[in-house]
C-alpha cells in the first residue's frame, strides 16, 4: 500500500537536494563557464549549460536521429558517433519537444529531472522494504547529494538508468519475475547494465529454487523465472543488434565504442589496471586497486550489510566487477558509481540486522547526524565536480 507521508518526505528531501544542485549549476553556468559554448537561440544559459557533453549527443539524436552509415576517418576507422548512446532518453525528450515546442535543452532537462524524482521514489521504496524508513531516507539523501548528482537534472541518462535499475531490483526482490524481465529488457535501450543485472536475476532464481520444498514453484512462476533471466540476457543484445541491423555493420556497436578508445578494442580488466598503475605506479597501483576491491567486498559481505538482502548485495558486487572489467575508468566513474546506491545505506549505518549491532541499536539521532554530515561533505564535493568536470574549458577538456 502506498504510504503518502513517506513518498512526500522523499519528494521534499529530493527537491531540497535538487535545488542545491540547481544553485551550483546556475552559478557556474552564468559566472564561470566560458560563453563560447552558448548560442543566441534565446534559450537561457542554464539550460544550454545543462546540455553539454553527452547532452550534445542526445540532442543530436533527438533532432537528427541515428546515422544509417557509420562515419569513418581518412584511415577507414569508425569515428565517434550517436550509436554509442542508447535511445530511450532522447526519444522521450523528442516526444516532449513535439508536444510543447520546447527546445531540446529545455526538454532534456525536464525529462531528466522528472525521471530523477520517479527514481528517488522507487529507490526509497526498495530501500525502505529492506532497511526501514530512516535508513532508506538516509540512503536517498546521500544519493541526491552525491558529487555527480547534478546529472539527475541535466540532459544525461542517470535518472533513467537509476529508475529502471531500481525497478528491476525491486521486482526481483518481490519475485515479480515477469515484470522484472520486461523492465530488464528496457534497460537494454537505456544503459549497458544487463550483465550485472543478469547475475542478480540468476542468484535470485537460484535462491527461490532452493526454497521449492517449503514453497512449491508453480508452472507459471517457473516460466516467469525463466522470463526474468531471458529479459536480462536479451537486454545485453538488443541495442547492438539494432545498431547492426540499421547500419549493415555486424559489429557496429562495439567498433563505435572502441572509437572512444582511439580505435583500440575493449580488453577486459586491462584499462582499469593500466589506469591504476598510471596514477600510482606499477606496484602501488595494483595494491590500491586490490585494496579498493577488498574494501568493497568487506563492506557488502559483512554483518553491517545483512539487511540489504541477497539481491542488493549481489548487485553491488556484480556491478563493481562489471565496471572493473568493462570500463576505461576516468572522470566518468563518478557518474557510474551512483548506481551503487545500496552502499549509501551502509554509510549511514542502516544495514545492521536487529540485535546484531555491537553496543546495541543505533539511535535515530545518530543516523540523522551521519546523514547530514556525509551529505554536506558530498555537496561540497559536488561543487568541485561541477567546477572541474562539468564546466567546459575550451578547446578540450575531460568529460564528466
Amino acid at each position: 500500500m502506498l504510504d503518502v507521508r513517506f513518498v512526500a518526505a522523499v519528494l521534499l528531501l529530493w527537491t531540497a537536494l535538487r535545488l542545491i544542485s540547481m544553485v551550483i549549476l546556475f552559478q557556474v553556468a552564468h559566472h564561470w563557464q566560458d560563453p563560447v559554448v552558448y548560442d543566441d537561440s534565446g534559450t537561457p544559459r542554464y539550460f544550454q549549460f545543462a546540455t553539454l557533453w553527452d547532452g550534445a549527443w542526445y540532442e543530436r539524436i533527438a533532432t537528427e536521429g541515428y546515422p544509417e552509415q557509420l562515419p569513418v576517418n581518412d584511415r577507414g576507422q569508425v569515428r565517434q558517433n550517436p550509436w554509442a548512446f542508447y535511445p530511450i532518453f532522447p526519444l522521450l525528450a523528442r516526444g516532449l519537444m513535439a508536444l510543447t515546442g520546447w527546445s531540446f535543452a529545455v526538454s532534456g532537462v525536464v525529462v531528466a529531472t522528472v525521471l530523477g524524482y520517479a527514481a528517488a521514489v522507487v529507490v526509497a521504496g526498495l530501500l525502505r522494504e529492506k532497511v526501514g524508513t530512516a535508513a532508506a531516507l538516509g540512503g536517498v539523501a546521500l544519493l541526491g547529494a552525491f558529487p555527480s548528482a547534478p546529472t539527475f537534472q541535466v540532459a544525461y541518462t542517470e535518472s533513467l538508468a537509476l529508475l529502471l535499475l531500481a525497478g528491476v531490483l525491486w521486482l526481483l526482490v518481490r519475485e515479480r519475475w515477469w515484470w522484472a524481465g520486461v523492465v530488464a529488457l528496457l534497460t537494454g535501450l537505456a544503459r549497458p547494465i544487463a550483465l550485472p543485472l543478469g547475475l542478480v536475476a540468476l542468484v535470485c532464481v537460484v535462491v527461490r529454487w532452493r526454497r521449492r520444498d517449503q514453497a512449491p514453484i508453480s508452472p507459471r512462476e517457473g516460466a516467469g523465472m525463466l522470463a526474468a533471466l531471458a529479459g536480462c540476457g536479451l537486454a545485453g543484445l538488443v541495442w547492438p543488434t539494432i545498431a547492426a541491423w540499421r547500419t549493415g555493420v555486424p559489429d557496429a556497436y562495439p567498433v563505435t565504442m572502441s572509437s572512444w578508445r582511439g580505435g583500440e578494442p575493449v580488453r577486459p580488466f586491462v584499462p582499469s589496471i593500466e589506469r591504476a598503475q598510471w596514477l600510482w605506479g606499477d606496484v602501488l597501483g595494483l595494491v590500491v586497486l586490490a585494496a579498493g576491491l577488498g574494501v568493497l567486498v568487506l563492506a557488502v559481505l559483512g554483518p553491517w550489510a545483512t539487511r540489504l538482502g541477497v539481491a542488493l548485495r549481489v548487485w553491488c558486487l556484480g556491478y563493481a566487477l562489471y565496471l572493473f572489467a568493462a570500463l576505461d575508468p576516468w572522470t566518468s566513474l563518478y557518474r557510474y558509481l551512483m548506481l551503487l546506491f545500496p552502499l549509501y545505506v551502509l554509510m549511514v549505518g542502516g544495514g545492521w540486522p536487529p540485535g546484531a549491532r555491537p553496543g546495541g541499536e543505533q539511535p535515530r539521532w545518530l543516523l540523522v547526524v551521519r546523514t547530514v554530515v556525509l551529505a554536506a561533505l558530498m555537496v561540497a564535493w559536488q561543487v568541485w565536480w561541477t567546477w572541474y568536470l562539468f564546466r567546459f574549458v575550451p578547446p578540450s577538456d575531460y568529460p564528466p
